[in-house]
């Protein structure tokens, strides 16, 4: 059983770490902030820096917010990179820009060792209930031996080509998410604005054709007014940015992903950057001065 590393305990981060040492390994941990108690107290080894992790551990996991956090964490001070060596995996689970990716890729590679991207889909709920969608870029075999790995994080996991095309993947994701976001929003504003109970109409779509997980979960969330963040807006914003400057890149339009983008702005510009996304709905009821439920 490989030892493996985890570095970025957050919302995520933590609970994912958590099966894997529920699954028996031994886990090295880091974080920018103290390591959380119980997992130490299920085993797991703190360590002082990312440069500690890679060297005592088979395969390093980093699950952080951003491009320039990744970055900060493989090539910073007393980062991934000081420590790597021949034969080891580092794995970036984190929601990146793919143009980076390849370049960090790269890099570890020239050091000897695989890089895989492997964002997720799931969100918190998904992280502690194991059952993250995994979408992971980079070697076949760095996936053979990281699979079962995966598979105690998840359960939809997937090798969807070379490195990059973990994180484009995760992108298309959320630009979907986003979009049906504003369509369940829409739907639910316009049938509670026309004076039908926006509780049952929800209902009643969910044994049809519009049915869809986005309408259960997000849907629930929009009636009964709970917009406590599962996964913010401000992150959500994040991934979209990195939709539209990869359009740009490739010259194309992506119109729709552009309004979602520009309606969690207006979330953002009253306060709610750290709502969960599915507040995007207050966005539209700010338009329509109306919500759709009573709070």
């Amino acid at each position: 059983m490989i030892d493996i590393g985890f570095i970025g305990l957050g919302t995520m981060g933590r609970p994912m770490a958590g099966h894997l040492l529920a699954a028996g390994h031994r886990v090295l941990l880091h974080d920018v902030a103290p390591v959380a108690r119980e997992l130490i107290a299920a085993g797991g080894v703190a360590c002082k820096s990312a440069k500690e992790v890679a060297e005592e551990a088979d395969a390093v996991i980093i699950m952080v917010p951003d491009t320039p956090h990744v970055e900060a964490v493989l090539f910073g001070k007393d980062g991934v990179a000081g420590g790597i060596s021949k034969g080891k995996i580092v794995v970036d689970m984190s929601s990146i820009s793919p143009l980076a990716t390849k370049e960090f890729a790269k890099k570890i590679e020239a050091l000897g060792a695989d890089y895989l991207d492997a964002p997720v889909s799931g969100g918190e709920v998904g992280a502690k209930a194991a059952s993250l969608t995994i979408m992971v870029g980079g070697p076949e075999r760095a996936f053979g031996t990281m699979k079962p790995i995966f598979d105690k994080m998840g359960k939809n996991v997937t090798h969807v080509g070379a490195n990059g095309d973990g994180q484009t993947t995760k992108v298309a994701n959320q630009i979907i998410v986003a979009l049906t976001i504003e369509a369940v929003s829409e739907a639910l504003l316009f049938a509670s604005k026309a004076g039908a109970d926006p509780a049952l109409v929800r209902k009643a779509l969910m044994g049809g054709f519009a049915s869809s997980r986005i309408l259960e979960v997000h849907g629930e969330r929009m009636v009964k007014r709970n917009f406590d963040p599962g996964f913010r807006i401000e992150l959500h914003q994040k991934d979209l940015n990195l939709a539209l400057e990869g359009a740009r890149a490739l010259g194309l339009s992506l119109p729709s992903t552009a309004v979602a983008q520009q309606l969690f702005s207006s979330c953002t510009a009253h306060g709610g950057k750290g709502w969960d996304h599915s507040a995007m709905v207050r966005a539209l009821e700010l338009m329509a001065g109306h919500e759709i439920a009573a709070a």
